[in-house]
């Protein structure tokens, strides 16, 4: 056993001077967020028990190797020791072609197949099936999450625990014997539904309920946590909401989509990865888009509903506009979108058995193409206003013109969603189509650049900041006298003192009247006036 650790970047090369029997075991982080769909309805269910490792476009900076077992006996041995359900842990080698994977049930069965010592390999097997009972929650489900991830782990073996593994952990665990009945009825109905994930035509409520089902089993098992992703997949391409809201979120990626088909790259060597602002925004799309389904079908119909009108269906255009019309003239791009979209319409209208089986799968499929159509001329209206300014007509009223101006910035916002989006789409465009765009005079990168510049613009043209207009009011007001204040009053003036000064401003002031004896005169109800 070794410890040694592979350079960054380097461990398919590492591993093969480890030696021709050398099996690493290598942790695997799960991806930051889900990928985009790979462009196919029906794409393989993911290999049950593997990581991926082994494919070309795996992104090996997930990975951790924990250590180097030499001989098949020693590297099961060793995963089964080591692995807990929690974090995925991946058996591999390599051959001429490059990685491969192995699951612990190919090694079980080669280690009894080349005469290893079987009891001592059912001893371990049977330790690890009590291990993996004990991270469940007690009681009877903790053997059938024990036997769920041995169906995704020892298939290759068996499709359930052996009845030659079964009595040696319920006796270890001090279970009644009874419960190994449990554990063979669950393992059968497990493998039920492994077995229909390769059927290729599904009832939509057979797809639903082995949603639910493997979503339960998935929070002990996260193993299984792939396949019901994939599921819920399955169910959101036979929604016709559901891939309309993937049509409103999803970037345009026809240049990577025609890289791809017209330039193959090498066996054994990554494709040209997509860059990484577009990468996120279809990830967004799609994680999106599994969180709308698994509300819809989980009784959250407001949540789904909450979800979908927040992103509103485009209208089918009859026809471009003419800022679309010329951006499509410009763009090589955009023309081969268009074209893709109405030979994707034209395929799924012809009898094809596929949707002829499935009818929801057919109506979905429509909903996506009209939402797209409508998605697509938004983009390229709204980049067309941005490479291809015109003036507004000369008839028209003075108060629309500002109404005429502010389209640009309403058509970009229905087509990205907000000018953030729109910068970070094109600035992954531009980039992607100077590393790997198909036409080399960069035609292309120089027309996005063009409607980079003019929504830069845009984006700053409510906030000026012309240095020159902001510096002469500011010396104005710094050359202006400062205001004096007014001048202190020469006495005080309280509101008795001045009447009393009043008083002694008249004739007579100051003498007091002389009585004559007789009294004075009053009115009734009033009272004599008094200083």
């Amino acid at each position: 056993m070794s410890r040694a650790r592979p350079p960054p970047g380097e461990f398919s090369t590492w591993l093969a001077g480890q030696g021709p029997d050398a099996y690493a075991l290598v942790w695997v982080d799960p991806p930051g967020q889900p990928a985009g769909w790979s462009g196919g309805l029906e794409p393989e269910p993911p290999r049950l028990g593997e990581t991926g490792i082994a494919c070309p476009a795996f992104d090996h900076a997930r990975i951790t190797v924990q250590e180097v077992a030499y001989g098949r006996e020693e590297a099961l041995r060793r995963w089964l020791d080591l692995d807990t359900g929690a974090r995925p842990l991946a058996i591999v080698t390599t051959d001429p072609s490059g990685l491969r994977e192995h699951t612990p049930g190919e090694l079980a069965v080669a280690c009894l197949l080349h005469e290893a010592d079987e009891v001592r390999v059912t001893g371990q097997l049977a330790d690890w099936l009590l291990k993996r009972s004990a991270t469940a929650p007690q009681g009877q489900l903790r053997w059938s999450t024990a036997t769920a991830a041995w169906a995704c782990h020892m298939r290759a073996l068996s499709d359930y625990p052996p009845p030659s593994v079964v009595p040696l952990a319920l006796r270890a665990a001090g279970q009644d014997p009874a419960s190994a009945e449990l554990i063979i009825a669950t393992g059968q109905n497990v493998t039920a539904l492994l077995d229909r994930l390769e059927n290729p035509y599904r009832p939509h409520g057979e797809l639903v309920d082995d949603w639910h089902t493997l979503q339960a089993l998935a929070a002990d098992v996260p193993a299984l946590t792939e396949t019901a992703d994939w599921l819920l997949d399955q169910i959101a391409l036979r929604d016709a909401s559901a891939q309309q809201l993937r049509a409103v979120l999803e970037p345009d990626i026809t240049d990577h989509h025609h890289h791809q088909t017209a330039s193959p790259h090498t066996p054994g060597t990554p494709a040209p990865a997509l860059d990484e602002q577009r990468a996120a925004h279809l990830a967004q799309a799609h994680a999106t888009v599994r969180a709308y389904t698994a509300a819809s079908y989980s009784g959250r119909p407001q949540e789904a509903r909450r979800i979908r009108d927040a992103f509103p269906v485009p209208a089918w255009a009859l026809t471009a506009s003419g800022p679309a019309t010329a951006w499509r003239r410009a763009s090589t791009t955009a023309q081969r979108a268009v074209e893709a979209l109405a030979e994707q319409r034209a395929a799924t209208l012809d009898d094809d058995a596929d949707y002829l089986a499935d009818p929801r799968l057919l109506h979905a499929r429509i909903a996506y193409l009209s939402a797209r159509h409508g998605q697509l001329h938004a983009l390229h209206d709204a980049l067309g206003r941005l490479a291809f300014p015109t003036e507004p007509p000369a008839t028209l009223p003075a108060d629309l013109v500002p109404v005429a101006a502010a389209q640009t910035e309403r058509r970009l916002i229905e087509a990205f969603g907000t000018p953030d989006r729109a910068t970070q789409a094109l600035d992954g465009q531009i980039t992607y189509q100077r590393q790997h765009g198909p036409d080399a005079s960069g035609t292309e990168a120089d027309l996005l650049t063009t409607a980079r510049t003019a929504l830069d613009r845009l984006t700053t043209a409510t906030i000026p900041l012309d240095e020159n207009e902001i510096r002469a009011p500011l010396k104005q007001a710094m050359a202006r006298p400062a205001p004096q204040p007014d001048p202190a009053p020469a006495g005080p003036r309280p509101h008795r003192g001045a009447r009393r000064a009043r008083q002694q401003a008249r004739p007579g002031a100051g003498r007091r009247p002389q009585h004559t004896g007789t009294p004075p005169v009053t009115t009734r109800g009033t009272e004599p006036r008094c200083c």
